[in-house]
């Protein structure tokens, strides 16, 4: 009978404590998409900051993402495939133990540490250190989605592709990752969405600009650093511009966590 009390009153902790998260999300979100939405305008996506728009800011956004995507993606797909398929023992577990130290690394610490080895040593911020902060970040995402997916492909698959003949590398492309591609993918997507929406690494790496730059040897404009500098202004008008970028970003996250989930489901 203890045993049947302590079970609900357990179930209904737990119930509670998920309402109240819940309930703290949904007055979160509630709050954004009302002054977002009294702030947002289609003028925002013509305009740049120093025009009272956020073009440059979401342009530049993107390319920072884009750029840490096309670093961090091929160097977590390698290393995940190392650790899988051909490493074993302590150097395996190393790899592995080093991502998830990296997963639950603060992201300012991450900011502070390119802030160190690569702001100061060159002489001032850049876009280029803003992406290579993303990257590190993006990593440990793709390291551990990539050796977990292919821990799922069935060694029988990778046994008839040698059988045939086939090398051990044309076995991973071309039969053990093809398998394991969907979830891979939305790993990436997953990882992608979370660094759109970081500021904290961006603050000590590319900071922020108020004109549209393609130069990423200065600073960068960034649409989460916006966020915050317009935040902390005086004027009404600058944080109903911080309002509606934060609405587009959450909006953004959004679609790109929906996208992964659909693809699983999907193919499922």
């Amino acid at each position: 009978m203890s045993r049947l009390l302590v079970n609900k009153i357990f179930l209904a902790l737990s119930v509670l404590s998920a309402l109240i998260g819940l309930a703290f999300l949904a007055w979160i979100l509630i709050t954004l998409f009302i002054k977002g939405l009294g702030s947002f305008h289609f003028g925002l996506f013509l305009n740049d900051l120093i025009d009272g728009g956020l073009r440059n800011l979401i342009i530049g956004q993107f390319i920072l993402a884009g750029l840490a995507s096309i670093i961090g993606i091929p160097l977590g797909m390698a290393a995940g495939i190392y650790i899988q398929e051909y490493g074993r023992g302590r150097y395996a577990n190393l790899i592995r133990d080093l991502s998830d130290i990296m997963m639950s690394a603060p992201s300012i610490v991450i900011g502070a540490f390119v802030y160190a080895v690569i702001v100061v040593p060159t002489g001032g911020t850049s876009g280029f250190a803003g992406a290579i902060a993303l990257a590190i970040m993006m990593l440990p995402v793709v390291i551990n989605t990539t050796d977990n997916m292919l821990s799922l492909v069935p060694r029988e698959l990778r046994e008839a592709g040698i059988a045939l003949g086939a090398s051990k590398y044309k076995v991973i492309i071309d039969i053990v990752i093809k398998a394991a591609k969907v979830g891979i993918m939305t790993g990436i997507l997953l990882a992608f969405a979370r660094i759109i929406g970081e500021t904290a690494p961006l603050l000590f790496t590319s900071e922020t600009s108020n004109y549209f730059s393609l130069d990423l040897t200065e600073s960068f404009p960034s649409l989460t650093v916006s966020i915050y500098d317009l935040a902390n202004e005086p004027e009404e008008s600058s944080r109903d511009l911080a309002w509606a970028a934060s609405f587009i970003l959450t909006v953004l996250v959004l679609i790109i966590n929906l996208s992964g989930r659909f693809i699983t489901r999907n193919k499922k």
